[in-house]
């Protein structure tokens, strides 16, 4: 619609009748739904199939023959605080692209499953670095490498069909699909990445560190705590930052058990949708702005790997400062 004429008039044929409709035109364009306005007339005619859309139905003389006249009104233009702080995404009929919701579920899952995931990565790997001996210590680390190159989308389908029953049987929700899936998800398949990484920091701390620990005295897991896992640390951290871009990236495992609905959890048990689960589900039919607005949260999701990324080596310079 041209925005500079006050007036536009639709001219058109219907069952041989000559039919004008003259629609008026504002020039605001920073309330858009506001540019066309229709004669009363027409009230009973017009529809609003979605945001910024209108459908005028002339009825014909038998069912199935009216004709349709569609009007598209431009979008206003949408900020970035709408887009970061807004708690509705509802890109394809209210034309609402808040993507706040899915960066709080895109930030529990991964804190979730670093809370989960971290403790449990760094007890196995002192206990097969420190404690077990060459043979059982090379089976279980095969095993590790093994579970790192398994596909993400068999990780999903475990979560599928394992937790989420699970999940839904223990708490009694509707769906078992929920925050808690996801977590549970992202924790298994961080831990071979931090597990990895972590053995091999620790063996590369030299062996007089340990003989000088356990003769003043030390036991083997004081040694091991106090002596080697300190020494350790940096290469412990670059697991636990390498474990953290990933459940921050992963997409398919998420989509299969976080439920996808763009909303506020407010407990475990309910349904969250990831950013990157977003990009994947809406990308394949998005166009215009809502296509636009998908590119925007991947620039948003990097700029958050890097920000998170950068606390955890400010972390690392601080504690080896502290060394």
């Amino acid at each position: 619609i041209p925005p500079q004429d006050e007036e536009i008039i639709i001219s058109f044929e219907h069952e041989g009748e000559s039919i004008d409709i003259h629609l008026g035109i504002t020039a605001d364009e920073k309330h858009a739904q506001q540019m066309v306005s229709f004669p009363e007339s027409l009230a009973a005619y017009v529809t609003s199939p979605e945001a910024f859309t209108y459908t005028i139905t002339v009825p014909g003389g038998l069912p199935g023959l009216e004709k349709k006249i569609h009007i598209a009104v431009p979008e206003p233009p949408y900020g970035i605080v709408d887009f970061l702080l807004g708690d509705q995404w509802r890109p394809v009929y209210r034309k609402l692209y808040g993507i706040l919701p899915m960066m709080f579920a895109t930030i529990l899952t991964t804190f979730g499953a670093i809370l989960l995931g971290v403790p449990i990565a760094l007890l196995c790997s002192v206990m097969i670095a420190e404690f077990l001996s060459p043979k059982s210590a090379l089976f279980i680390r095969s095993c590790i490498d093994l579970l790192a190159g398994i596909p993400s989308v068999v990780y999903g389908f475990f979560g599928l069909m394992i937790i989420v029953p699970i999940i839904q049987r223990v708490f009694g929700s509707a769906s078992g699909s929920s925050l808690l899936a996801a977590i549970i998800v992202l924790t298994i398949m961080i831990l071979p990445t931090v597990i990895a990484i972590s053995i091999t920091s620790l063996e590369a701390v030299p062996d007089s560190y340990r003989e000088a620990s356990l003769a003043l005295g030390a036991t083997k897991m004081q040694t091991s705590w106090s002596t080697v896992f300190p020494t350790a640390k940096s290469g412990i951290l670059a697991g636990v930052i390498l474990g953290t871009s990933r459940a921050l990236g992963e997409t398919m495992a998420v989509i299969l058990v976080a439920g996808n609905s763009p909303q506020f959890p407010t407990s475990l048990t309910d349904s969250v949708r990831t950013m990157t689960a977003t990009i994947a589900l809406e990308m394949g039919y998005s166009a215009g702005r809502h296509n636009q607005m998908l590119f925007s949260i991947g620039v948003i999701l990097f700029v958050l790997i890097c920000v998170l990324n950068g606390i955890i080596m400010k972390l690392k310079q601080h504690m080896v400062e502290g060394a």
